[in-house]
């Protein structure tokens, strides 16, 4: 017998994730664009992160328009946590019809509920069901 979450991960549409971009490719890609050149881009790409840290030390967040928020937090055992709130821009251009150009596994099951996912996977499955 098979846990409903499995079945359900099994079937959902999950995005083909590429090679990560690393910093160099970035820094590339973003010099390609300016009228920055490459060491002057990577120079501001560790300066964010440097300035993230300052300002979240000092108790306040940090505000990147395009990339989102950055709030420190403390757990009880006394670690201190950054929690990144996305830019609504980001998701808002990432599902901007047509933009998404990857791959989707499981793409025929958009739109689908986790009952019709497990039914999907009992009747692929009938020796290990979802009960």
């Amino acid at each position: 017998m098979t846990s409903r979450i499995k079945a359900i991960n099994a079937r959902r549409p999950k995005i083909a994730l590429g090679k990560t971009v690393q910093t160099e490719e970035l820094v590339r890609y973003i010099a390609d664009r300016t009228n920055l050149n490459k060491s002057m881009v990577a120079l501001m790409a560790g300066q964010l992160s440097d300035a993230v840290i300052f300002f979240n030390s000092t108790g306040r967040g940090v505000k990147i328009d395009g990339l989102g928020t950055y709030l420190p937090g403390v757990e009880l055992d006394g670690t201190f946590t950054v929690d990144h709130r996305l830019d609504p821009d980001i998701k808002n251009g990432l599902n901007a019809l047509n933009m998404f150009t990857g791959i989707i596994d499981n793409r025929e099951n958009v739109g689908k509920t986790p009952d019709e996912l497990v039914a999907q996977w009992n009747e692929g499955n009938p020796l290990d069901p979802v009960i």
